[in-house]
């Protein structure tokens, strides 16, 4: 399935919740299948911290991998592009696309890099909305996505609850507990200890990959579980049958880090890894009320929540929290739990299950959601 990345700028300003201003927003994104006729069929799919709007397929006829979610959404899968009209956007703050800090600051003609202001999840859901404004959509069939796109979809469902119908929350929290905060800020110090980050102007030299492969490493530990680990890695060496008693790398788990740190230099900016994983910090739906139940008073959306019991950085009790809440407010809600061992991307591998939830979810919204469809209108008079 071939697919075009699409991009458009706003062209007005964007008052964040920090009360700074974006003088304009451009956001990329990539939309799939068609919309019906009474355009009641779009489901909005929210990326992770290092996702981007790419979520399936492929860009060209060239590419050797394919989106990120590639196994659950397409044509006969979780999300049923021959049923759904799904799209997927870069968030602002990152580097795929969309404004963040490696943009051109309009005013001055050059990167934002750390003069880029502050954004919030909330922030991100507001230009999603102008997103959707654009394509001409009144309401979303569901909000749904995994860890950071579980967060936007909760702030979807709070913040404009009559345009949203549903929302899916997979391995996610309604606010990060002082571990996951202390995690990310450890990722931050490696770039921070870099000296080619420079206080976030690299733009015209060398960049910190260093700190920001090392903030990947810590981010992958924190992915994985104990189990998959010791099922993919073990205690096993690399390229050597005895100890080397060095310190190069010896354990295949430490070349499996390494690789990964290192790839994602290729494709990540360190500065919009900072400033997304400080919103992800900042994201606390209670945050000001007397409760968590507090935040879910206007909300009018159905939920599906899952959490998988390996997930350790989002474990089930944040799940469980979540859900007393959504149902104290007498919310339709409906919550999973996931035997699963691939730890917190249990979401992203363990598709086949995700697949049934899916299915049942939505058919139960959207029972008759079979009519022609048309193809979508892409063109807006003021963006």
């Amino acid at each position: 399935m071939l697919v075009q990345t699409q991009s458009v700028t706003f062209q007005r300003e964007l008052r964040l919740q920090s009360g700074a201003v974006l003088p304009q927003v451009t956001l990329a994104y990539e939309t799939y299948g068609q919309l019906n006729q009474d355009r009641s069929n779009a489901i909005y799919i929210l990326h992770a911290l290092s996702g981007d709007a790419h979520v399936a397929g492929y860009n060209s006829s060239d590419d050797t991998k394919p989106g990120w979610w590639e196994d659950a959404v397409g044509p006969g899968k979780a999300f049923d592009t021959d049923r759904y009209f799904v799209i997927c956007s870069n968030v602002i703050g990152g580097c795929r696309g969309s404004t963040g800090p490696a943009s051109i600051n309009p005013v001055t003609g050059k990167p934002y890099g750390l003069s880029f202001p502050v954004v919030t999840v909330a922030d991100m859901v507001e230009t999603q909305r102008w997103l959707l404004d654009y394509l001409g959509i009144d309401q979303l069939l569901t909000v749904t996505g995994g860890s950071m796109g579980g967060m936007q979809a909760l702030q979807w469902a709070v913040s404009y609850p009559d345009r949203v119908r549903s929302a899916m929350i997979l391995a996610s929290t309604a606010r990060l507990s002082a571990q996951t905060i202390a995690l990310n800020e450890v990722a931050r110090q490696a770039i921070y200890a870099d000296p080619n980050w420079n206080h976030g102007d690299y733009y015209n030299s060398a960049p910190p990959n260093a700190g920001l492969a090392v903030a990947r490493m810590i981010g992958h530990i924190t992915y994985l579980s104990d189990t998959s680990m010791r099922d993919k890695f073990g205690r096993r060496l690399q390229e050597r049958e005895r100890f080397g008693y060095d310190f190069n790398t010896e354990f295949a788990v430490e070349s499996y880090l390494r690789y990964r740190g290192n790839a994602f230099t290729r494709r990540f900016d360190a500065n919009s890894f900072l400033y997304i994983t400080k919103a992800m910090d900042y994201f606390d739906l209670s945050y000001g009320l007397p409760s968590l139940a507090d935040a879910f008073v206007t909300a009018k959306a159905k939920f599906l929540v899952v959490s998988y019991t390996s997930d350790w950085l989002y474990p089930s009790w944040q799940s469980k929290e979540l859900v007393r809440s959504l149902l104290q407010n007498g919310l339709d809600t409906t919550y999973v739990e996931i035997e699963s061992d691939y730890g917190h991307d249990s979401f992203l591998l363990e598709v086949d299950r995700l697949a049934e939830l899916t299915h049942d979810f939505l058919t139960q919204l959207a029972p008759a959601l079979h009519q022609t469809v048309s193809t979508p209108n892409h063109i807006a008079a003021n963006p």
